[in-house]
């Protein structure tokens, strides 16, 4: 799915991601969640291996991910074409071991499990090279 960023192009994403995060916490400030989740999944994950670059996003994902508060009107318009990625970032959250974090994903996996099927979920899993 591309190339991968070399280690120089790091700064160019972590800015790209600064404006991502500022976007998305002004969604968030007129209350639109759901549109603050779409665009922290938009571009997702970065073409790169930087670690840096991965968290930064995550943390830009964790904070549109938290705000959602009714899972099933998120997914009343949240496109099919963010699940799979969606997916990758519940089990991002997961693995954290944060306890509200971990109980968001939770309810979102279930329900995103139920929309998207078994198969997302070994989308999620079985993609090594395209991580978050």
């Amino acid at each position: 799915m591309g190339e991968h960023v070399e280690a120089d192009n790091a700064e160019a994403i972590i800015t790209r991601i600064e404006h991502k995060s500022r976007k998305i916490e002004s969604l968030l400030k007129q209350y639109k969640p759901v549109e603050a989740l779409k665009t922290a999944l938009e571009g997702s994950p970065p073409k790169t291996r930087d670690e840096r670059c991965k968290s930064a996003n995550w943390i830009v994902v964790h904070r549109a991910l938290m705000a959602i508060k009714d899972v099933d009107l998120m997914f009343s318009s949240l496109d099919p074409e963010y699940y799979d990625i969606l997916m990758k970032y519940l089990y991002r959250g997961l693995s954290t071991g944060d306890r509200p974090t971990c109980d968001q994903c939770l309810r979102i996996h279930e329900k995103l499990t139920q929309r998207a099927g078994l198969g997302c979920i070994l989308r999620a899993l079985s993609d090594t090279v395209n991580t978050v």
